[in-house]
């Protein structure tokens, strides 16, 4: 696979959320990727690491990941131990329109404008998460009248205590990043319609660029070239799906060569930028 492609799309969501519980000795190991959705990984047992943006978390037994749409992450899973975890996928603006003024989602956004993904709960926090996903498994095989509200509620209320764990929480102490690379990867984030260069990048991170270049690829597992290459793409999906132009939005994001930026978003979401626009 060329390096330019080392960073996918990968799952669905066509439901308001979808539940896992999984429990395996191996896990499915991806490679950097990202979701049109939201996830929460609640794990359970087992010992995994996850890079999230540029981030590595070592998850601890009922620690809270959470992974906002669009966000590039990998998940690295020691395969000698049972690998227990609750994976959640969850459709935002369902959520935000369902309760607007809870302001479910908004947890996801402030882990995201942090830097820091994972929470770590109190020993109260926990007791409550794990009552709420008990009753929601007990509701997984009601089929009486209102169940999948029932659960549905229950799903809101995780939501909930999630999000009251993040208003109190501080630093984690779980995220291990070089301070050079997410100043960097923060600078790309605020600036994708603008020319990016190796060197520029490297300059601003105060590092030699062949420096600059192995050291971003080992924080984030992408190439510089492949990094910005998506998050433009990202961004160029996101214009055109709030109503701008294809042409506008390719402009916007930093692709001055349509055709160049034709093939790249098929290539990697699988329909066009008209195609995307019509839907």
């Amino acid at each position: 696979m060329r390096e330019e492609s080392s960073v996918s799309r990968a799952g669905y969501l066509r439901e308001n959320y979808r539940y896992f519980h999984l429990r395996d000795t191996a896990g499915q190991e991806l490679d950097f990727h990202f979701h049109e959705f939201d996830k929460i990984v609640l794990l359970l047992s087992g010992r995994v690491d996850y890079t999230v943006e540029g981030s590595s978390y070592a998850l601890k037994p009922w620690s809270v990941l959470l992974v906002k749409h669009h966000t590039i992450h990998k998940a690295m899973i020691d395969k000698s131990e049972p690998y227990e975890r609750i994976i959640i996928y969850l459709d935002g603006k369902y959520f935000d329109r369902s309760a607007p003024g809870a302001r479910l989602m908004d947890s996801f956004d402030q882990a995201d404008k942090r830097g820091e993904h994972l929470l770590l709960p109190t020993e109260q926090q926990r007791l409550a998460m794990e009552e709420v996903i008990r009753a929601y498994e007990r509701a997984a095989e009601d089929q009486g009248f209102g169940a999948e509200a029932l659960r549905e509620s229950y799903i809101i209320q995780l939501l909930i205590y999630i999000g009251r764990m993040t208003a109190v929480s501080g630093e984690t102490g779980y995220g291990q990043y070089d301070p050079k690379i997410r100043q960097v990867l923060s600078y790309i984030n605020e600036n994708l319609g603008e020319e990016l260069r190796v060197e520029q990048l490297a300059e601003r991170a105060y590092l030699s660029k062949y420096h600059f270049m192995r050291l971003f690829k080992s924080q984030t597992g992408s190439s510089v070239h492949a990094y910005v290459r998506q998050k433009r793409l990202l961004h160029a999906a996101r214009l055109i799906r709030e109503g701008m132009s294809v042409n506008k939005a390719a402009a916007e994001s930093g692709f001055g060569d349509y055709s160049a930026f034709h093939r790249a978003f098929r290539e990697s979401f699988g329909i066009s930028p008209g195609e995307l626009k019509k839907q």
